[in-house]
């Protein structure tokens, strides 16, 4: 089980934010307890997010670069742009649904060849 942080920039007013995951919602739970991070902000998740948040398509935390250094001194991995899309396409193919397999595949073929550009 892991966490993990990629290198993408977004501004968000004056902050620099970047997206923290986990392979389970027990370890970014965990992840964002260690690092300071309130709960209420998760994205993407049917009960404990609100508002547009719920509407994420994955679950997620938009963390600021210091939360993020923080988190990979904690142990998170950092990733590149493509790492979230990655982690949705395996979730799609150990869903074992014959069409989420075949779109997570797809996905992951998507993401080498960009990756190797």
């Amino acid at each position: 089980m892991a966490a993990y942080v990629d290198d993408v920039r977004h501004q968000f007013g004056r902050m620099v934010m970047c997206h923290l995951w986990a392979d389970t919602e027990a370890e970014l739970l965990k992840m964002v307890d260690t690092i300071g991070v309130q709960r209420k902000w998760i994205q993407g998740h049917q009960t404990l997010s609100f508002g547009k948040h719920k509407k994420a398509s994955w679950v997620h935390f938009d963390i600021t670069l210091s939360k993020k250094a923080l988190a990979i001194a904690a142990g998170a991995i950092l990733t590149d742009r493509y790492g979230p899309l990655e982690h949705t396409a395996r979730i799609a193919i150990a869903s074992g649904i014959p069409d989420c397999v075949e779109y997570g595949e797809k996905r992951l073929a998507m993401i080498a060849e960009c990756r190797a550009r």
